[in-house]
């Protein structure tokens, strides 16, 4: 991300979510915090892609198809990472590179969980202003402010008051892909050493494609270029070697067909996304 500023992909991010909550093809997926978290332009072109059926000109319309695409794959992969929050039932949650992630103000599941949102200092202070303006449904919510690149995480969250001896929820949703190996690599040694017996780890990463190449130049422009990419087999001896077992590893499409014929569909553009479970042994 470039320095002073806002992760441009966790605006985008949070644009589909902002587009799926509400939409009558996804009657499973609600995020009422999306649109309050956006900036005032991003919830703008929400807005506009909401009201326009037919958008005019092309680069509306290549806009309004790329937002409409995201907004079915944000609806899928937070729906399953939901789910396996829920079923974890940790004391703790701690979201990695948290973005505008809304769950400690829309998950009633969190109502007796000390939720860490870990972020870089530029993103976390706009998400923490525009966050005043909702409920706080989790029992506390604890902002973390680290670049994963030069800070210490495990300082950092000691800080902050998480307790290694309880159990966690770790939730790395769209920073592993931006990420070298031996920054990964340190990230997961303090996950495993702040991680108690039962604790689970989700990680949605990039597997090899020939997608990617086309893809990187426009996340470069970014300011976020993508350094990492995993098989399923190297992710699974990844996690093994910080003592995390992998209870489930799907691809997007995998997801996208466990939920309906539409997000199965829908989510066919996005084979290079994996989500991965593990828990720790």
């Amino acid at each position: 991300m470039k320095p002073g500023q806002e992760s441009k992909t966790a605006v985008l991010v949070c644009m589909g979510r902002a587009l799926a909550d509400g939409d009558s093809t996804l009657p499973a997926f609600s995020d009422p915090t999306a649109l309050a978290l956006l900036p005032d332009e991003a919830r703008r072109r929400v807005e506009r892609v909401r009201r326009e059926a037919a958008p005019k000109g092309l680069k509306e319309a290549i806009e309004h198809g790329y937002l409409l695409r995201q907004s079915k794959i944000m609806a899928a992969r937070s729906l399953h990472i939901d789910a396996a929050i829920a079923e974890a039932r940790a004391e703790q949650l701690v979201i990695l590179g948290a973005g505008l992630d809304g769950r400690a103000w829309r998950m009633p599941e969190l109502a007796d969980v000390a939720v860490f949102e870990v972020d870089h200092p530029d993103s976390q202070r706009e998400k923490r202003k525009r966050a005043e303006a909702l409920t706080q449904v989790a029992g506390e919510v604890h902002f973390v402010p680290v670049d994963f690149a030069r800070d210490d995480l495990d300082r950092a969250l000691s800080n902050a008051g998480h307790d290694p001896n309880r159990a966690t929820t770790w939730v790395w949703e769209g920073v592993v892909m931006y990420l070298r190996r031996r920054e990964i690599e340190a990230t997961l040694d303090v996950i495993a050493r702040r991680s108690a017996l039962a604790s689970r780890l989700l990680i949605l990463y990039h597997s090899p494609a020939f997608f990617l190449h086309l893809l990187g130049p426009i996340v470069r422009l970014l300011g976020e270029p993508l350094r990492s990419a995993f098989s399923a087999d190297e992710m699974r001896s990844l996690l093994a070697k910080f003592r995390f077992e992998v209870l489930g590893d799907q691809s997007l499409p995998e997801i996208g067909r466990t939920i309906s014929a539409e997000m199965a569909a829908a989510t066919q553009v996005a084979p290079h996304l994996r989500l991965v479970v593990a828990k720790r042994n």
